[in-house]
C-alpha cells in the first residue's frame, strides 16, 4: 500500500510541474512529380521566407496556436498552398509534391476534412509509438476510446459497441487483414499485424461507417503505412523485446521501401500472473512494403509480412485466493504437462494503382494470406479447494486448514488449421462536375480451410469423474452408490473438416456537398452486395447466399459562431459468416449459417473550440443498434465458440464522448466517457446480457512533460471498465448464469528521457543531432497492482454438488525499461 502511495505522490508532483513549451516548425523535401527534389522554391509565412536546396529540403520556423498559411512557389511549377495550426514545439513533416497541373490546395488540411466530416477519429502515429501498454501498438490506443473496450491487455483483440472480435475490419493500405483461427489466451498472441514503426495514418470508425468498407457489424481500423521520402532507421530494445525499421530510396525516387523486424517476449508479463510457469514464447516478424512509381499515371506497391509464434507452456503450480472476509477460500493446483503451440503465418499483397485523368484512376488489389496453425497440450491439474485461516494473530494466517475438496482435471488437445485466403479486387474513383465523387468495387474471395479438432476433458472430484450434462447416462450420486454406467469425458470435440467458401461482393457510393441554406451539407450514399457459397468434403446441402446493405451518412455544419458539425448515420450491416462462425460447439460445420444482420444509427457532434488559447474538440455519438440472426457464442479468455444456429435477436445502445486537445501546450491529450447496454434473446427465453455487456468506460491518454527539465516527458494509458458477464461452466445453460466479474481497473505510465529534445541547439556535427528521436524510457504497468479479471475457472465439488466461479487473474506490477532510437 505504501508503496501505491509514494507511486501515486510521484505521478502528482510530476504532473503539477509540467508546463509550456515553445515554438514550432515545418520541414520537409519537395518534390516533382517523377519524385525528383525540386530546387529553388520559395517557402514563404507572411514576410518570413526560405528557399529549398538541391536536395528540396526546406525548413521554415512558424507561429505555434495559431492558423498559419504557407506558400510554396516555383518559377514553372504550380503554387501549393498549405494551411496548419501547430502546437507549441511541434515540428512537422509535410513533403508536398509540386507539379505543372492546376494550383493544389493542402492535401493535409483536405483530408482532415474528410474525416471530421466522415466521423472518422484519426491517431497520430507519434502517440501509438509512445503509448505505455503491456501489449504496445494501435489497439492498446484504441482501447481508450469510449466504446472500445477490452479486458485483457495481453490481447490485441477488442469488441466495440457490444460486438465481439470477430466483428472488427482491420486494413492496411487498403488490404484487409486476418487475426489468428486458433488463439485461446492474450499470452499466446504475441505480435499484432500492424508495425507501428511503419504506420503513417490511422484511421477509426467505431459505427455508420461508409459502404466502401466491408461486411462486418461493428467497427473499421484502416490503417496507412509511410512510403519513405529519404533515408531513415529505427530501433527499439526494452525488456519485451525489441524492433527495428530501416527507409530506402533510390537515387531517382521511383522506389521506395521500409521494412521492419520485431521480437516479442511476453515472458515478464506470463510470470507476474498467479500461477508459475516455465514459459518460453518467440514471437518474431518481418514486414515490408515497397513502392515503384513507374510514371505520373502508373504505380505499384507490394506489401508483405511472415511472422512465427512459438508458444511452449508449462504451468506448475497455482494459488487463487477468493470468497468473503468472513469466509474464505483458496484454490491450490499443482499442474503437470505442457502445452506447444505454433503460429506460422506468410501474407503478400501486390496494389496497382492507374491514375487515368485528373478526374478518374483505378486500383487492383490483389492478396495471399497462409495461416498454418497447431495447438497441442496435455495438462493434468490436481486442485485442492481450501478454507483459510482468517485469524489474523494466528500463525497460519492466511494459510489452508482444511480441504473441502480434492479433484483433478486433464486437459488434452490435438488441433491443427492450414487456411488458405486469396482476394482480387479492383476499385476506381471519379469524380464528375466537381460536385459528386463515385467510387465503386468488385471483389472476389477464395476461403480453403482444412482443421481438425481433438480436444477432451476429463474430471474427477474426489476420486469420481464427472459425467457430461448433456448426455443421457445413469444417474452418478457417487459415493453413496456405486455407479455402473460407462465412463465418458466431460468434454469431447472431435472433428475434422475441409471447406471452401467462394465470395463475391461489391459496393457503390456517391458523395456530394451542397448548401442548406448558409450550412454546408455533406451527404454519402451507398450500398454493399455479398454472396457466398459453402462448399467441401461432406457438405451436400450448401446454399449460395446473397445479401444488400444500404448505407447513408449525412453531415451539416451551420453557419454558427462555433465550429460544430452535426452527423446522422445509418444503414445495414450485414456480416457473412467466415469459418469459424460455420462451426458449431462440437466442431461441426454448419453450411447454411445466414449473415448476422445489424442496422446502425448513429447521431454525433462534433465540436472545434478554443480553451486556455489552444485547440480542443470535443466529440459526443449517440447510437442504436438492433441486430437479428444473431450467432450467439461463448467467450473463454479470447477464445469465441458459436453456436451457429442463428436463433437469437440482440440490440445494443449507448454514448459516447473524448474531449482531446492540449492539457498540456504542445502535447495532445485525451478523456473518454462510453456508456453501453446491450442484451440478446436466444429461441424467445428472454433478454440476457450479452457477453460483451460492458455498461460504463472510462479511457485517459495523457501526456506531460517538467518545466524544468523538458527532456523528461510522461504519457498515461488509464483505463476503468465496470465487469463484464461472468460466463458459465462449460455445457451450462447461460440464462443460469448472469454474474459479472469485477471491474477492469488499469494504469500504465512511462517516463522518457529524451536526447534530441534540444538539437536545434547543438552545433553542426554533434553525435546527438544525428539522430531524430533518441531516448530513454521507464514503464510502469499496472501501476496501482490492481487484480484484474478476465474469465473464471469453474471447480466442481462432488460432494456438496456446489460449483465454485475462480477468478483468473490478470498481470500485476510490471517494471519495463526501454531505449528508442530514430534517425
Amino acid at each position: 500500500m505504501k508503496a501505491q502511495n509514494h507511486l501515486l505522490s510521484l505521478l502528482f508532483i510530476l504532473v503539477s510541474f509540467f508546463s509550456f513549451a515553445q515554438s514550432a516548425k515545418v520541414t520537409g523535401v519537395i518534390l516533382d512529380e517523377n519524385n525528383n527534389p525540386v530546387e529553388g522554391v520559395n517557402v514563404s509565412y507572411q514576410s518570413k521566407s526560405t528557399t529549398t536546396n538541391k536536395d528540396g529540403f526546406y525548413v521554415v520556423n512558424v507561429p505555434s496556436n495559431q492558423k498559419v498559411v504557407l506558400v510554396f512557389t516555383h518559377i514553372s511549377l504550380k503554387r501549393i498552398t498549405a494551411t496548419y495550426q501547430l502546437k507549441d514545439n511541434e515540428i512537422l513533416e509535410y513533403n508536398p509534391v509540386m507539379s505543372d497541373s492546376d494550383e493544389q490546395l493542402s492535401e493535409v488540411i483536405i483530408t482532415s476534412n474528410k474525416r471530421r466530416v466522415q466521423g472518422i477519429i484519426s491517431v497520430s502515429s507519434d502517440v501509438i509509438r509512445k503509448n505505455p501498454s503491456a501489449n504496445a501498438g494501435v489497439e492498446s490506443v484504441l482501447k481508450t476510446f469510449g466504446g472500445v473496450n477490452n479486458n485483457n491487455e495481453l490481447s490485441s483483440g477488442y469488441n466495440v459497441r457490444g460486438g465481439n472480435y470477430d466483428e472488427n475490419l482491420v486494413y492496411v493500405n487498403e488490404i484487409e487483414v486476418y487475426r489468428p483461427f486458433l488463439i485461446r489466451s492474450g499470452q499466446q498472441e504475441g505480435l499484432s499485424f500492424t508495425n507501428t514503426d511503419l504506420v503513417k495514418n490511422i484511421d477509426f470508425s467505431a459505427g455508420g461507417f461508409q459502404a466502401k468498407f466491408g461486411d462486418k457489424m461493428s467497427s473499421v481500423l484502416d490503417i496507412t503505412y509511410r512510403k519513405p521520402t529519404k533515408f531513415g532507421a529505427a530501433f527499439e530494445a526494452s525488456f519485451l523485446g525489441g524492433s527495428a525499421a530501416v527507409d530506402l530510396v533510390s537515387k531517382n525516387k521511383k522506389w521506395s521501401a521500409i521494412t521492419g523486424i520485431r521480437y516479442r517476449d511476453n515472458s515478464l508479463l506470463v510470470n507476474s500472473q498467479e500461477t508459475q510457469t516455465n514459459f518460453k514464447p518467440t514471437f518474431v516478424d518481418v514486414q515490408t512494403n515497397v513502392n515503384f512509381d513507374a510514371s505520373k499515371k502508373w504505380k505499384f506497391s507490394f506489401l508483405g509480412n511472415a511472422s512465427q509464434n512459438k508458444y511452449n507452456y508449462q504451468p506448475l503450480t497455482r494459488q487463487t485466493n477468493f470468497g468473503t472476509i468472513s469466509e474464505p477460500i483458496a484454490l491450490l493446483v499443482f499442474y503437470e504437462g505442457q502445452e506447444n503451440d505454433k503460429y506460422q503465418t506468410l501474407f503478400g499483397a501486390v496494389k496497382t494503382t492507374f491514375v487515368a485523368s485528373e478526374k478518374s484512376n483505378y486500383k487492383l488489389i490483389t492478396s495471399v494470406y497462409h495461416t498454418q496453425e497447431q495447438e497441442y497440450y496435455d495438462i493434468d491439474a490436481a486442485y485442492y479447494l481450501g478454507e483459510v485461516d482468517s485469524n489474523i494473530g494466528s500463525e497460519n494466517f492466511g494459510n489452508v486448514t482444511y480441504n473441502r475438496a480434492i479433484g483433478a482435471q486433464l486437459n488434452h488437445a490435438r488441433n491443427d488449421l492450414d487456411a488458405l485466403i486469396i482476394n482480387t479486387e479492383i476499385k476506381g474513383t471519379h469524380n464528375v462536375k466537381k460536385k459528386f465523387q463515385i467510387d465503386w468495387g468488385l471483389k472476389y474471395t477464395r476461403e480453403d480451410i482444412r482443421d481438425r479438432i481433438v480436444e477432451w476433458e476429463v474430471i474427477d472430484s474426489a476420486g469420481f469423474s464427472i459425467n457430461p450434462p448433456i448426455i443421457d447416462l445413469p444417474q452418478n450420486d457417487q459415493p453413496y452408490n456405486p455407479y455402473v454406467g460407462p465412463l465418458v469425458p466431460f468434454q469431447d470435440v472431435r472433428a475434422t473438416n475441409f471447406v471452401t467458401i467462394d465470395r463475391f461482393s461489391g459496393f457503390a457510393k456517391l458523395n456530394t456537398k451542397t448548401t442548406l441554406g448558409k450550412s454546408d451539407l455533406w451527404m454519402n450514399f451507398g450500398v454493399r452486395a455479398h454472396n457466398w457459397l459453402v462448399s467441401g468434403d461432406a457438405i451436400n446441402n450448401g446454399k449460395s447466399q446473397t445479401v444488400f446493405s444500404p448505407r447513408a451518412q449525412f453531415s451539416l455544419k451551420p453557419d454558427w459562431e462555433k465550429d460544430m458539425i452535426f452527423r446522422f448515420s445509418t444503414g445495414f450491416y450485414y456480416q457473412p459468416p467466415f469459418y469459424r462462425e460455420l462451426r458449431d460447439q462440437n466442431g461441426a460445420l454448419q453450411p447454411n449459417v445466414k449473415a448476422q444482420k445489424s442496422i446502425h444509427f448513429v447521431l454525433a457532434n462534433d465540436y472545434n473550440f478554443k480553451m486556455w488559447s489552444r485547440p480542443f474538440k470535443l466529440v459526443s455519438e449517440a447510437y442504436y443498434k438492433t441486430m437479428t440472426d444473431v450467432n450467439t457464442y461463448t467467450l473463454e479468455n479470447v477464445r469465441i465458440r458459436y453456436r451457429a444456429n442463428n436463433d437469437a435477436t440482440a440490440y445494443s445502445y449507448g454514448f459516447d464522448c473524448r474531449l482531446n486537445g492540449e492539457f498540456v501546450p504542445g502535447t495532445e491529450s485525451w478523456f473518454s466517457f462510453g456508456y453501453l447496454k446491450t442484451e440478446e434473446n436466444q429461441d424467445n427465453r428472454g433478454l440476457i446480457a450479452r457477453p460483451t455487456d460492458q455498461r460504463l468506460k472510462f479511457g485517459i491518454l495523457f501526456q506531460d512533460y517538467m518545466p524544468n527539465i523538458p527532456n523528461l516527458k510522461l504519457y498515461l494509458n488509464l483505463v476503468y471498465n465496470t465487469g463484464l458477464p461472468g460466463g458459465s461452466p462449460s455445457y451450462a445453460d447461460v440464462y443460469q448464469y448472469q454474474s459479472r466479474l469485477r471491474d477492469y481497473r488499469r494504469a500504465d505510465v512511462g517516463f522518457s528521457y529524451v536526447f534530441t529534445e534540444k538539437n536545434n541547439e547543438r552545433p553542426d556535427g554533434h553525435w546527438i543531432k544525428k539522430f531524430e528521436d533518441l531516448a530513454i524510457g521507464f514503464e510502469i504497468f499496472n501501476m496501482f497492482n490492481n487484480q484484474n479479471t478476465i474469465t473464471n475457472t469453474w471447480v466442481r465439488d462432488a460432494y456438496t454438488k456446489n460449483q465454485y466461479g475462480i477468478p483468473n487473474y490478470m498481470t500485476t506490477r510490471v517494471f519495463n525499461l526501454k531505449l528508442t532510437a530514430r534517425l
